[in-house]
Parts: structure tokens; C-alpha cells; sequence
């Protein structure tokens, strides 16, 4: 039997919750370690095979949108391809700040990432720079999933 990742209820999509089942892919064609996006109208989800199980979120990374589908998965990590951010299919935070910084899901900030044993980059005062600090690294709403008796995973999509 193939396993779903658990997530927390509260990070369920809105409406998400009551939605039909819809159709994706056969389990078999979503092998362990891989991600597939998969679209629903103008809604594209990420279904990834973690190694806790088969999970459905948004493919936009919580940092600036980049399609995670594109990215790769080690674990339960899944990482962005476009600033390198890593985040945790499993408790929905980032394993590693993007490297442009910005600010956690609690508002803290993160500055632009520099290379250990170097000094640590300036990030002077601009459009660009504000617009670093001021981005906010969301956490990942989830859509409920389960796996037919003929082995298709299908998602909750709200209307």
C-alpha cells in the first residue's frame, strides 16, 4: 500500500477540504523521489514521492514562485531551482532560506546568503533590496490525497 504523507489539517488549502477527488496519475508512474506537476484549470500542484509518503501542495516555491516541480527532492526536502531554498514537504518550513534572504513565515529575517568565511554581503539600499527584505517565505497549502483501488492518486481541488 502506498503511503500519504501526513501534514498539518490547518495548512489544507481553503475549500480544500470538501472538494471532489480529482483524477491525477497512476502511483506507479510517480516512482519514489520524484515530482510531477500536474494542472487543474490555472492551479498547478506538485504531487512529490517523498520517503514519508506521497504529498499534494501548490508547485510555486513559498519564496518567489519558481516551479518546484522542476527542482529536486532528497527525502522530504524539496529543493527550489531558482534561489536554492530547500523546504520540508513534512513540517511545511524552510530547511534553508533561499540565498537571496527575506523574511520567515514568523517575520524574522534572513539576510542574502554569503559564502562561509566571507564577509557578509552588503545589501544596499534599493528597489531591489526592499523588495528582498519584504518578501515573506510562505508555507505550502496542502491538498488532501488518497490512492484509488486502481491506483490513481487523486487530490481534493477546490472549485
Amino acid at each position: 500500500m502506498t503511503e500519504l504523507l501526513p501534514y498539518r489539517p490547518e495548512l489544507v488549502a481553503p475549500g480544500a477540504a470538501d472538494a471532489p477527488w480529482q483524477a491525477t496519475v497512476l502511483v506507479a508512474d510517480l516512482p519514489a523521489g520524484s515530482l510531477r506537476r500536474v494542472s487543474f484549470g490555472d492551479l498547478d500542484v506538485l504531487l512529490a514521492h517523498t520517503s514519508a509518503g506521497i504529498v499534494a501542495v501548490d508547485d510555486r516555491c513559498p519564496h518567489m514562485a519558481a516551479p518546484l516541480s522542476i527542482g529536486e527532492l532528497d527525502g522530504c526536502v524539496v529543493a527550489c531551482p531558482l534561489h536554492s531554498g530547500r523546504f520540508d514537504l513534512l513540517s511545511a518550513e524552510a530547511a534553508n532560506m533561499p540565498n537571496t534572504g527575506g523574511l520567515r513565515p514568523d517575520g524574522t529575517y534572513s539576510p542574502v546568503w554569503t559564502a562561509p568565511g566571507r564577509e557578509q554581503k552588503l545589501d544596499l539600499p534599493s528597489k531591489k533590496a526592499d523588495a528582498r527584505r519584504l518578501t515573506r517565505v510562505r508555507r505550502f497549502r496542502y491538498y488532501p490525497v488518497r490512492v484509488s483501488a486502481h491506483g490513481l492518486i487523486e487530490v481534493r481541488i477546490p472549485a
